[in-house]
């Protein structure tokens, strides 16, 4: 197998693009990756989306894409995985690279959130739960995710008011980000008294689904240093499942799926948690944050949100998360945030973060997870 490295990058801002639509979006981000890469075309396209079908009425979007990105004619396909699509789409462009089957792949994620409002796009939005034991009784992904966090709640004798510091954080580095939806600050104390969506998730807690694309270019890393002056390395890569109802889980609060594929992304890559300078994780929810950082051992059971109370989850901590502002405050274009992470990590690795650089970054975990914890996808990024 052939080592792999990203050499473009490309991104639209997040945000409600009433002006746009998929394809365009798309295009934008993909045109962006060829420039930053500094050529002009690819032997596949991977693109990644959770609910164009059900939200835009568009699938079978790769040619489409493929056309509009004046890639017409290369290898192209769709991946979904809910909202962990942006992993499993860089996942099959590292191995479809890895494994010589292509020499050069754009990985690209886009959603159009904004095609749909109200309860049409919450409807829209639960094909991603299970259709039979969970959606048809009127479970939401909201709904589910405080069933989660009150249990959190209970058996570790934790109040709401221990999870506020993961939206301050990713808030506060979304306030630097000139692609974030959201660029507001959160102060300590508002957290609590936002408006209830489903108790105790509040309106300050679940992050904003938005419109938006984002683009990777991957090659082999052997090519990648004469192309460009800083590839960006993937060392490592690792990918579980876990079922999809919560209802059918013997622990509801171990993310199994993030615990096994953190397990082998590390093997792989031959690195220690210690070396790891920055995660980019799944904050869609608070409580998944928690839970993501407990299953990739981050942090003891029952503790994860000790990191978002004590300071280790900053810029300048020992191990910053959500650096561009996460799904939480950037927004979350679902099946095109695994490819954001992406983004973000390379420029993270490159120095190029700004006033979002998270100092002496040389080793990144991104980590793309779908539903509440039924896909992950989780890579490691070097410098």
């Amino acid at each position: 197998m052939r080592d792999v490295a990203i050499i473009g990058i490309g991104q639209t801002p997040v945000g409600e693009h009433w002006q746009l639509g998929l394809r365009d979006l798309a295009a934008d981000a993909a045109q962006a990756a060829l420039q930053d890469a500094g050529i002009d075309s690819v032997e596949s396209l991977i693109v990644a989306n959770a609910f164009g079908a059900t939200i835009s009425s568009q699938s079978h979007l790769a040619p489409l894409v493929a056309d509009f990105a004046g890639l017409r004619g290369v290898e192209t396909f769709a991946v979904e995985a809910a909202e962990a699509s942006g992993g499993a789409a860089l996942r099959a462009g590292v191995m479809a690279v890895a494994s010589g089957a292509v020499e050069t792949a754009l990985v690209l994620g886009v959603e159009k959130a904004s095609d749909m409002i109200g309860a049409a796009r919450v409807r829209a939005r639960t094909v991603s739960l299970d259709a039979d034991d969970e959606a048809v009784q009127g479970a939401t992904l909201p709904a589910l995710a405080a069933l989660l966090m009150r249990r959190y709640m209970v058996e570790y004798g934790v109040e709401l008011a221990a999870f506020e510091g993961f939206s301050i954080n990713a808030h506060a580095n979304g306030a630097k980000n000139p692609n974030a939806m959201y660029r507001n600050l959160i102060k300590p104390g508002a957290f609590g008294k936002a408006p209830m969506i489903a108790d105790p998730v509040s309106l300050f807690d679940g992050a904003p689904d938005a419109d938006g694309a984002a683009a990777v270019i991957l090659t082999t890393a052997e090519r990648a240093g004469d192309l460009v002056p800083q590839p960006v390395r993937i060392i490592g890569g690792g990918a579980s499942s876990d079922t999809l109802a919560l209802a059918e889980r013997d622990d509801l609060l171990w993310l199994r799926a993030v615990e096994r594929s953190t397990e082998q992304a590390l093997q792989r890559a031959a690195v220690a948690r210690e070396q790891i300078n920055l995660v980019e994780l799944t904050d869609t929810f608070t409580i998944l944050a928690a839970l993501s950082l407990e299953a990739s051992g981050f942090a003891p059971r029952g503790e994860g949100w000790r990191l978002a109370q004590d300071g280790s989850i900053g810029l300048a901590g020992r191990l910053p998360i959500s650096t561009f502002g996460g799904l939480k405050s950037r927004g979350n274009p679902v099946g095109a945030t695994g490819v954001y992470q992406a983004v973000e990590a390379v420029l993270q690795l490159r120095g190029a973060g700004g006033a979002n650089q998270v100092p002496n970054a040389q080793i990144a975990m991104i980590q793309s997870v779908g539903g509440l914890g039924s896909t992950a996808f989780t890579h490691i990024l070097s410098t």
